[in-house]
């Protein structure tokens, strides 16, 4: 079976999306991807597991794709590009990354007799509804939420198979399609094979240090930690918060570390690889997953839960439906109001007067990865749902 993978961003990387490719090239299928182009990349290439179709896309273009659903500029340029790869590859599956380009993968399941797989790694609606870029008055007028509701229910509805990352997610799309056998849970969990770290068996000693990774956005609740670490500086408790990450939000957090006078507490280290803050992961008393508790949020699951779980770092989760939910099943953390500082400071507090009970955290975090949420069990999800499809 040959399957074109449409994804509206450079690649690599692509997390999810590699480990999904490897774990379909594994299974003996043949996997394309079309994607953006940047500078110095070659329009074509061919890997040991796929073969990439790049495209240069304009700066307007790209920018258009929030208003794809009132202006057809961006889904044209996908349909170019898309029919061209299958009247000159002739796949039997298209594959798409979440939302906005599900309309050209319906495109070309009617034009090609193609199946369409419509994988969706986010409530993609809500996300926009959230984003900064959608508030301002351009912003409002271009994207409209009760529009992008209306698209994924159709699109849902079209597709012969669509993906989420958790049960929630599952649930949330049921009424969606026309059976909930439709649905294939692949979450975004750990392949093991591919993150080195050492083993945490004891506590840290030293000074209290807690652990942030990902994105700098408004809805990533980062702000509320600040302000937690503002109330324990206020009782003489010595915390330190490394924050690894970037973000349209940063500035915003920056100036905030500096209003409540924490900056010798924060440590705004900016992106950086894995391989380069493995010391930070090894220093790390606790992890902190603080995002705001929405729709969004409540339908997906960082990559990272994962990362922290395997290193048996102890984490406090905002109560976000899947954190709570797996850091319940697996003992390897504790949820707190995503909004209430000071039941975040209260909890670290607590940990930071008795480090001791951090212990019962850190080997069950990785027993579980090791056993049930690593990519070896959801790859083989994923190629299941395709030799079935194959089958049809």
């Amino acid at each position: 079976m040959k399957i074109l993978m449409l994804l509206d961003h450079v690649f690599p990387p692509d997390v999810r999306v590699e480990n999904e490719i490897e774990s379909l090239a594994a299974a003996g299928f043949d996997v394309h991807i079309a994607c953006f182009r940047r500078d110095g990349e070659k329009e074509f290439e061919k890997t040991k597991i796929c073969t990439i179709h790049r495209r240069h896309i304009s700066e307007f273009l790209k920018k258009s794709s929030v208003g794809a659903l009132k202006f057809p500029f961006y889904f044209n340029f996908w349909i170019k590009f898309a029919s061209e790869l299958c009247e000159k590859e002739k796949f039997d599956v298209v594959h798409v990354h979440d939302l906005p380009l599900a309309k050209v993968g319906c495109k070309m399941r009617k034009s090609f007799g193609m199946r369409f797989v419509l994988d969706l790694h986010e409530n993609w609606p809500v996300l926009l509804q959230l984003s900064q870029h959608t508030k301002s008055p351009l912003g409002k007028l271009l994207s409209s939420n009760k529009q992008w509701v209306r698209y994924e229910k159709k699109m849902c509805m079209e597709a012969d198979r669509v993906v989420v990352v958790v049960e929630e997610a599952k649930r949330r799309i049921t009424p969606f399609v026309s059976s909930p056998d439709k649905i294939t849970v692949v979450s975004n969990t750990l392949n093991i094979s591919q993150f080195d770290v050492v083993e945490r068996k004891t506590v840290n000693s030293g000074p209290f240090k807690m652990l942030y990774v990902g994105g700098i956005n408004y809805h990533r609740g980062i702000q509320y930690v600040i302000e937690a670490i503002s109330i324990l500086k206020k009782e003489n408790i010595d915390v330190y918060f490394d924050l690894v990450g970037f973000g349209r939000y940063l500035p915003e957090i920056e100036k905030l570390i500096k209003e409540r006078g924490v900056s010798d507490n924060v440590t705004v280290h900016g992106y950086k690889k894995y391989t380069d803050i493995a010391d930070i992961y090894e220093a790390a008393d606790v992890a902190v997953i603080p995002h705001i508790k929405s729709g969004h949020s409540d339908n997906t699951i960082p990559h990272k839960i994962f990362q922290y779980m395997y290193a048996g770092i102890p984490m406090l989760v905002s109560d976000c439906d899947p954190l709570v939910r797996i850091v319940n099943e697996t003992h390897s953390g504790v949820e707190y109001s995503y909004d209430n500082p000071a039941e975040l400071a209260s909890l670290i507090k607590d940990f930071y007067a008795d480090r001791n009970l951090l212990t019962q955290y850190i080997k069950q975090g990785r027993k579980a990865v090791e056993d049930k949420y690593n990519w070896t069990v959801d790859g083989r999800k994923l190629v299941n749902m395709y030799q079935k499809l194959e089958t049809e």
